[in-house]
């Protein structure tokens, strides 16, 4: 699940990026706190998958 929400965060960051919405800050916020996630699972060892 947590894959799921970080490749869904990953596509709207792109499609922020091309469209260039004011809303990207708050894509790019997003995408920032779904990459600490998958990092802090890393980090405890668990399976990120």
């Amino acid at each position: 699940m947590l894959m799921t929400l970080a490749i869904i965060l990953v596509v709207l960051w792109l499609l922020g990026m091309v469209t260039a919405y004011t809303m990207g800050g708050l894509i790019h916020v997003l995408l920032v706190v779904a990459i600490i996630v998958v990092l802090v699972r890393v980090i405890q060892g668990r399976k990120v998958l």
